[in-house]
């Protein structure tokens, strides 16, 4: 663990201070040379443009570890710290989930250093270096998946998107595949070949028989595709795509058209809830999870719960 060096940087709370006290960057040193160099080249930069800002590296050491350090973190130092995960979508949802899972009280951003990084690709205003000198953050909305009832109930935050279907069934083709545009795309193919349905129950009772139930606070997703959307993700609402079940060369087609062009404008709403009549996965950002047959699921628009910058 590196030093988090000076002392003197300036308290959010003094007037005319940043509003964070000192930055934290949390990286996988695991996933190859990418994010553990990007993490260091972060460092560098801010303790050339920001010297008194103190600055720590924190690595990850198994799954799930950055949500762990993200709740940490918040109880270390003075003031409010800024969290940056140096990762893709996954390794940035861990570290938002353990600032929620503990109150929000922290910034956060992100370095993109996965495989994807459709959040830092659909919301990059600036360069994050820069936006960390002016010290200007924003607020965006978190998506809330709730699933089940009572004791058995649990709950992700998604900063990007969730989804059923084709999208964590794309998730775990890529995964297993070769990296690269051609060969992912090969993968994909390769998953509508073998994509069953999925068939969900709405709250007035009607039944949906679906290939993809996507639900998005971005317009790009699964790194390739693209929604096109009126929608911006501090509105307070999110986009709906529905894929009916249909042939496969329709669904390939689909695929094919939010590659390029992108998709056709959606329904954006606040709340979603559905039952599923059989154990499917879940996408919930980067974190393929599972949903048991049965389970009540909402998942809700939390209006500018999140804050960021960059």
């Amino acid at each position: 663990m590196a030093p988090e060096g000076s002392a003197s940087a300036r308290d959010p709370s003094t007037e005319g201070g940043p509003p964070f006290s000192r930055v934290v960057l949390i990286f996988n040193p695991a996933a190859g040379k990418t994010p553990a160099m990007a993490a260091e080249r972060m460092r560098l930069a801010l303790r050339t443009r920001v010297p008194d800002l103190p600055v720590r590296l924190e690595p990850t050491a198994y799954a799930g570890h950055a949500r762990i350090l993200s709740r940490a973190a918040l109880d270390q130092g003075r003031g409010t710290p800024l969290l940056i995960s140096v990762s893709g979508d996954g390794g940035y949802s861990d570290v938002v989930n353990g600032v929620m899972e503990n109150g929000g009280r922290a910034v956060c951003a992100v370095v993109g250093a996965g495989n994807a990084n459709d959040h830092r690709r659909s919301t990059r205003t600036e360069p994050l270096v820069d936006a960390i000198e002016r010290g200007q953050v924003r607020r965006i909305d978190l998506l809330r998946i709730s699933v089940g009832e009572g004791g058995g109930q649990w709950t992700r935050w998604a900063h990007s998107y969730i989804g059923f279907g084709l999208t964590p069934r794309m998730a775990i083709g890529i995964e297993r595949g070769v990296k690269g545009r051609f060969s992912e795309l090969v993968s994909v193919a390769r998953v509508l070949r073998t994509l069953a349905p999925i068939e969900i129950i709405r709250e007035n009772g009607s039944y949906a028989t679906l290939d993809s139930l996507l639900l998005a606070n971005i317009t790009g997703v699964a790194k390739y595709g693209k929604i096109a959307s009126a929608s911006e993700p501090d509105d307070g609402k999110f986009e709906v795509l529905v894929l009916p079940h249909a042939a496969k060369w329709r669904i390939a087609l689909m695929a094919l058209r939010a590659v390029t062009i992108g998709l056709d404008p959606q329904e954006s709403v606040q709340r979603f809830s559905f039952m599923s009549s059989r154990t499917i996965p879940i996408q919930v950002d980067g974190e393929v999870l599972k949903l048991q047959a049965g389970q009540q699921v909402v998942v809700e628009s939390i209006p500018l719960s999140l804050t960021t910058l960059g």
